[in-house]
């Protein structure tokens, strides 16, 4: 099988020199005041019942540059300036297609430290990365190689909380193909189980929040006890504790993508719920765990990937009754609390581990929709009257 083209990121870390540092805090602080004079601008333009476009900002930041308050946006490279007005006006065009929220300013505090350079704003030779305004290449660790032949198109710079500095260069890359297969798997999402499979296997979740929770805890009560400001000490315990985030974070990434690369690489078909996590957190008994993991970043990761591959997943609706529903015969329990981990078909008989039976459930509803098309919500009822759902978070009535 061969697979198609597509846009693909590379992140690596990298070590600035001290000017090198210094540039990019000058230009990440530059790239934030534009976007919130930008903003400022076209939000008073929209209170007088007109709109500014991307045209119209850009001739802005000109004017910005020639005055002597602002002078110093000309100290910078100019194309990441331009680059977060064209952010902007993507945010407006997400606002005004009720796609996303009203934009918001960015704080100096809480804001992502990042900037993007296009292809005039950066040179890559001989595996070599400068970016404008600097006069030697950056101290990039290339812990693997970018595809052959690759020219990045765009390069973010961005430094987290943690003090750690990251380049992103999007590339178009060609993914290795995979040989095509039969076999198809039904995800049931959990928490004691980070995921069960139609098979039957049970992936452990590895809780690294858990496991790191009692150092977390220590950092964060260090850093309670610092004078509040933005004096050395404070700095320092807050990167700490930033760290001790970074960690888990990270250990659950790469946790995350082992899983779903084998997921993709050996199933064609993958079919999982569409949960919505964001309602599921407002459990504050589970919102912890629910968190911990990362559901959402799984299921990311697995349409990209399943696109790159030539997979198929399917998404059953998320009032499927998948726990309730007896894999075997299709009967539906009338009540099945989250404390029942197996029960007993009353109509065939057949015991079931609540899980296993939840992804055989998933799996064959997926397996309908893609013969089908058509979406999966069986309209079985209880001797109430109620829809029968899966029961994982209650339903909030509208």
């Amino acid at each position: 099988m061969t697979a198609s083209q597509v846009k693909r990121a590379f992140k690596y870390r990298f070590y600035p020199t001290d000017a090198q540092a210094a540039e990019l805090s000058r230009t990440f602080g530059c790239v934030r005041k534009v976007y919130n004079l930008a903003l400022a601008a076209r939000t008073e333009a929209w209170a007088r019942g007109e709109r500014v476009n991307y045209n119209q900002t850009s001739s802005l930041l000109t004017g910005w540059k020639r005055t002597e308050e602002l002078a110093y946006l000309s100290e910078v490279s100019s194309v990441p300036l331009q680059q977060c007005l064209r952010h902007l006006q993507s945010a407006f065009a997400g606002f005004f297609a009720r796609r996303g929220k009203y934009p918001r300013f960015k704080s100096r505090k809480k804001s992502r430290r990042s900037a993007e350079y296009t292809s005039s704003g950066f040179r890559y030779r001989d595996g070599k990365l400068t970016l404008a305004k600097m006069s030697g290449p950056l101290a990039v660790v290339w812990s693997r190689p970018l595809p052959e032949g690759a020219v990045p198109s765009t390069v973010t710079v961005s430094q987290d909380a943690a003090g750690r500095w990251f380049v992103s260069m999007l590339c178009d890359d060609t993914p290795a193909p995979v040989p095509e297969t039969v076999k198809a798997v039904g995800i049931d999402a959990g928490i004691t189980s980070l995921v069960t499979l139609s098979t039957g296997e049970k992936v452990t979740n590895p809780k690294f929040e858990r496991k790191d929770r009692a150092r977390l805890a220590k950092a964060q009560r260090e850093l309670s006890r610092k004078a509040r400001g933005d004096g050395a000490n404070r700095a320092k315990a807050r990167r700490k504790v930033a760290g001790i985030h970074a960690r888990i974070a990270d250990r659950r990434r790469d946790h995350l993508h082992k899983l779903t690369t084998r997921l993709v690489r050996e199933n064609q078909t993958i079919v999982i719920e569409d949960l919505t996590v964001r309602n599921m957190v407002r459990n504050h008994t589970l919102a912890r765990a629910i968190s911990d993991a990362a559901w959402t970043t799984m299921r990311t990761m697995l349409e990209y990937k399943s696109a790159w591959y030539g997979r198929t997943l399917v998404t059953v609706d998320r009032w499927f009754p998948s726990s309730k529903l007896c894999s075997a015969c299709g009967a539906v329990a009338e009540r099945l609390p989250l404390n029942v981990r197996e029960w007993t078909c009353n109509g065939c008989g057949t015991t079931h581990d609540r899980d296993v039976n939840a992804a055989r459930s998933i799996l064959a509803a997926g397996l309908a929709v893609s013969v089908c098309g058509a979406g999966v919500r069986p309209q079985r009822s209880s001797p109430g009257g109620l829809s029968a759902t899966k029961q994982k978070t209650p339903r909030r009535e509208p």
